[in-house]
């Protein structure tokens, strides 16, 4: 550069003008110069500035690079705490027995499942990326995704308690429910809602076993609930029982319980807490204490039946006499002996009754052996009446019909003869009735069985129909029969009519003033008895005379012609086939008879 501003030239030419020519060189190159160290000044004071600033700036330098350092070291600790960090959750999450799942996404697919949260899914491979709605369609159904989607859309938790859910088993098992308690949680970055963390607990066993002790409890209140009714329903049959039940207690037999039919057996006494011995003394000298005593010492129940007690009165009465049956048991409490149970019963009642049942029957007794001998005196009479006043009344008879021969006819006529010899003739006859039917009776008390044989009772009660026609005529008198269902009698025919027409002719005969007589006459079978009914519309009975009804002689209407034996025969009858007559009448509306007899075999 300075070659091509400082050039040299050897020309002569040049020569005179070189002075000057150097001289303007010169000059030049001296306001080079001058402009040279001016810019070498400015030049070295820019050095120095630049010298002073890149020391400057080597400093910042070295302070930004040991800030760079400083935050790489820091950033590099904090990335080597966060690697520290993020194993510690996967080792947490790994070994917790909590299922731990994050779904992403307003769709909630499964972005992380932590192996407790897989372990729900034996035997399938959980899909990540995959929407739950997809891989776990029941959730829509139990209403969990709309959950989700609540906790998604508020950013709100949602807590589940020991909620019950269906989960998808193996191949071949079935179905299993099982119970959770769970959190669903928003799950953000960088502050907003990507998705919805589960963090669930699997409480089955607490739940059931809860479930168990809670069964076992209400099963044990039940129990116990049971145990205490119970209790309170023995403690009331105890209460109410007529048997006595005491609870005697210790060697001293002090009363800890007694039941009310005890107490009713010693008014008045304070038992409970006392010795036997104590406020019953009257029972140490009738031997119940030594045999109390006995059972207590050797554990061999003691008993008694019908055992009399005389117990004393407090208010100064005389001792009154009890009879007792009981039982002594002892009890034990921890393989001691404790007590002893008293069950007992008060017979008094029944003992005594029997005592005077037996004297009743003894009297009984005396009295049939003196009717006995009464009724074979009756019967007696009633046989020798009717055989040995036949003669007289025959010669009674003849000697009425003799004067009636050998009275003049005037004579016959003449006075109160027609009269009397009527009178006379009536009374005859009516003896001659009389001895009649007591040798009927004479002959049913000697003769209790006929031979039976089988009788049609329409057609027996048609041939006494014809007997009695004109008294049916006379009283406008209607019978009635209905014997289709038993249409015939297996009984002793002579005694069977005799029965029949007894009944029928009474119907008539008692009949009420102005009222028809209506008889029916009905014969039912029941399959072990025939029933013979007739009733009538007649005078009626009250109850005083139908217990006299049947009575030997016993004429309960003494405006109507009778004897009193009509009936007592009909009893005598049926009771001896073995059979019962029964009578229910009312004054007034009418009477019915019923006899039962035994069906032939």
């Amino acid at each position: 550069m300075l070659s091509s501003l400082f050039g040299t030239s050897t020309s002569p030419l040049a020569s005179a003008g070189s002075h000057e020519q150097v001289r303007q060189q010169n000059q030049v190159l001296t306001a080079v110069n001058d402009a040279l160290n001016t810019a070498n000044e400015g030049l070295f004071t820019s050095n120095a500035e630049l010298q002073h600033d890149q020391s400057a700036l080597q400093a910042h330098n070295l302070n930004l690079e040991a800030q760079v350092l400083a935050s790489a070291q820091v950033a590099l600790a904090a990335q080597t705490e966060a690697g520290h960090q993020r194993a510690s959750l996967e080792r947490f999450l790994g070994q917790t027995r909590a299922a731990v799942c994050i779904l992403r996404g307003t769709t909630h697919q499964l972005d992380y499942a932590n192996p407790a949260f897989q372990e729900l899914f034996p035997g399938h491979t959980l899909p990540l990326g995959q929407s739950v709605a997809d891989w776990y369609p029941e959730t829509v159904a139990l209403g969990l995704v709309g959950r989700l989607d609540g906790v998604y859309r508020s950013g709100t938790s949602y807590f589940g308690v020991e909620t019950p859910l269906t989960l998808a088993p193996p191949a071949g098992e079935a179905a299993r429910t099982r119970y959770f308690t769970f959190s669903c949680d928003a799950y953000h970055e960088h502050g907003h809602v990507v998705g919805v963390s589960l963090f669930a607990y699997d409480v089955t066993e607490a739940v059931l076993a809860r479930r168990l002790n809670e069964t076992l409890q209400a099963e044990a209140l039940a129990a116990t609930q049971r145990q205490l009714h119970e209790r309170e329903a023995f403690h009331q049959v105890f209460e109410q029982t007529p048997a006595l039940l005491t609870l005697l207690r210790g060697p001293e037999h002090r009363f800890e319980y007694c039941n009310a039919a005890q107490e009713r057996v010693f008014p008045g006494r304070q038992l409970l807490g006392q010795p036997l011995a104590t406020v019953l003394p009257d029972a140490a000298t009738q031997g119940f204490v030594a045999l109390l005593d006995q059972v207590y010492a050797t554990g061999k129940p003691g008993a008694g039946v019908e055992v009399p007690a005389d117990l004393d009165q407090l208010d100064g009465q005389p001792a009154k006499r009890h009879y007792f049956n009981f039982t002594y048991h002892r009890f034990e409490e921890g393989g001691q002996p404790a007590g002893i149970s008293v069950f007992g019963t008060d017979v008094t009642e029944q003992v005594n009754t029997r005592q005077q049942l037996a004297q009743a029957n003894a009297e009984l007794t005396t009295a049939n052996a003196q009717l006995t001998r009464t009724n074979a005196d009756l019967d007696t009479f009633v046989y020798t009446a009717s055989h040995d006043l036949k003669a007289p009344i025959s010669n009674l008879e003849g000697l009425l019909y003799a004067l009636n021969e050998e009275l003049p006819a005037a004579a016959k006529q003449a006075g109160q003869v027609p009269a009397m010899l009527e009178r006379m003739q009536l009374a005859v006859d009516r003896f001659k009735l009389t001895i009649a039917q007591l040798t009927d009776v004479s002959r049913i008390q000697r003769a209790h069985t006929q031979p039976a044989a089988t009788v049609d009772l329409a057609t027996l009660v048609e041939d006494i129909r014809l007997d009695l026609g004109a008294v049916l005529v006379a009283a406008e008198a209607r019978i009635e029969v209905e014997v289709a269902t038993c249409p015939s009698i297996s009984f002793a025919p002579q005694n069977l009519r005799s029965i029949v027409y007894n009944l029928l002719s009474n119907a008539v005969k008692y009949q009420r003033p102005g009222c028809p007589p209506e008889v029916r006459l009905r014969c039912r079978s029941t399959g072990t008895t025939i029933v013979l009914d007739v009733q009538d519309n007649g005078l009626g009975l009250s109850e005083g005379q139908q217990g006299q009804l049947f009575g030997l002689f016993s004429r309960l209407h003494d405006h109507v012609e009778g004897s009193g034996i009509g009936l007592y025969m009909v009893k005598r009858m049926v009771e001896n086939a073995g059979g019962t007559i029964a009578v229910q009448s009312e004054l007034g509306v009418g009477t019915t008879f019923t006899i039962t007899l035994p069906a032939p075999a």
